[in-house]
């Protein structure tokens, strides 16, 4: 179920958002809505590539075991020459 949710504008930004409303044919209120969707989207990715960082460092922190830059540039250079060579580990 949808509720309205408030937000203070100051007049600039509401009449940029009417201005891009009309060039766009789309009302002012799909933008914001299509603006906080798209940003609550990306910055979710962001929390869970961080997470998966963090994962990842504490997984070498405890193993010691790493994928050098050199075997990760050799993988990507026989996928680029249509090799598919196995990922490296």
């Amino acid at each position: 179920m949808a509720a309205t949710q408030g937000i203070k504008l100051d007049e600039a930004t509401k009449e940029r958002l009417k201005a891009l409303g009309d060039l766009r044919d789309r009302s002012p209120h799909w933008l914001m809505r299509t603006a906080i969707l798209e940003y609550l989207e990306r910055e979710e990715v962001r929390e869970r590539e961080k997470k998966e960082d963090f994962e990842r460092w504490e997984r070498y922190q405890l193993t010691g075991e790493f994928t050098s830059h050199q075997s990760v540039m050799d993988w990507l250079e026989g996928v680029a020459q249509g090799r598919g060579p196995a990922c490296p580990k």
